[in-house]
């Protein structure tokens, strides 16, 4: 998995800084709103609801936004959009799997959205169940690499017994997987050692990985760009792997 966590982590920095960033600061929202709506507006008694809400922290989401959206999703403030979860799946080039993740007030809208995105750029939607079989939900959190910051061994030390799996080294940080019930914990688990995360999230991850060429590679980043540009995408998640040499290449 190493090399698709790399290029998500690098892609994701580029994101902060870049003029996808209101697209970003969307996304962020919406999740902190979702989080709030589903399980209460009280961060303490809902954990799903503090890590939305530290994310957006941590990209520069200005607090009002935040606290608007906690009101929204918790019933305190008129304007909340009744958000659904649809998941599409569907297949990239050089057979790439690809789970899209959308949160949508229009389902229609979204199909297709979804659908354009994909067959104009070498995609196609698949069947339900033809794809998400090869993906399962995981636990991750991202422990940034800074000044003075915990070794491999500190990290790994913090979170064994708080149900992690395992620690991979991404280069600028660490990635700590361990199952979805277990998120919590391994991120108390970190905060209560005084490391540092940037985030604490649950996305599917894939178990068969496709490598991909510098050509397939440009293919498939530019097919997720795409898909992630939609308005109703959330997230998009595939199988592939890069090498750090094809990562370096496509640049």
């Amino acid at each position: 998995m190493s090399g698709h966590s790399k290029w998500a982590t690098t892609k994701h920095k580029k994101a902060v800084i870049d003029a996808k960033r209101g697209k970003l600061f969307a996304r962020l929202i919406k999740n902190v709103e979702v989080a709030a709506r589903t399980g209460g507006g009280d961060p303490a008694g809902n954990p799903t609801l503090f890590d939305a809400i530290q994310k957006a922290k941590k990209n520069s989401v200005p607090n009002d936004n935040i606290d608007r959206a906690v009101k929204r999703g918790s019933g305190l403030e008129a304007g909340g959009a009744d958000w659904q979860t649809v998941m599409y799946e569907g297949y990239g080039p050089n057979g790439v799997a690809i789970l899209i993740e959308c949160l949508t007030d229009n389902r229609n809208r979204a199909a297709t959205e979804v659908r354009t995105a994909l067959t104009r750029n070498g995609g196609s939607l698949a069947d339900a169940g033809s794809v998400s079989y090869m993906f399962s939900r995981k636990g991750v959190v991202i422990v940034p690499k800074t000044a003075g910051a915990p070794s491999e061994d500190d990290v790994l030390g913090a979170v064994l017994d708080a149900g992690a799996e395992e620690v991979n080294d991404l280069g600028e940080a660490f990635e700590v997987v361990s199952e979805p019930t277990d998120l919590v914990g391994v991120r108390t688990a970190l905060q209560d050692a005084s490391i540092e995360y940037e985030s604490a999230e649950t996305p599917f991850m894939p178990s068969v990985n496709v490598p991909l060429d510098e050509e397939g590679a440009r293919k498939v980043f530019k097919l997720i760009d795409v898909l992630e540009d939609c308005d109703d995408v959330q997230n998009v998640y595939a199988n592939f792997d890069v090498s750090d040499e094809v990562m370096a290449a496509v640049g």
